[in-house]
């Protein structure tokens, strides 16, 4: 399998890409270099190898979650720079 240059300049087309000849020539060149590396892992004996999504064992490292009472609202707005009625203020976010 090996990918034209005028496949190369038709997907640059469509990201909306100016490419020059020259680099076009290189894109191909360098996928077509990337298509015969992958190519030689099909040579690979991989019979009772078991297929694996991950390369290390995974584990969930995340806690279960828990219920716990928060932070009182007199505590949580303790170092706010800014607060009204009991509130964060900050500065508007959108332009009228």
């Amino acid at each position: 399998m090996a990918i034209s240059k005028e496949q190369v300049e038709h997907v640059a087309k469509l990201a909306r890409l100016d490419l020059n000849e020259e680099e076009a020539q290189m894109y191909t060149e360098q996928l077509n270099d990337i298509l015969r590396f992958a190519e030689k892992l099909n040579e690979l004996d991989t019979d009772g190898v078991e297929p694996t999504s991950h390369v290390l064992p995974m584990a969930n490292v995340l806690r279960e979650d828990e219920r716990k009472d928060s932070l009182p609202r007199e505590q949580a707005l303790a170092n706010a720079p800014d607060q009204q009625e009991g509130l964060f203020r900050v500065p508007p976010v959108f332009e009228e």
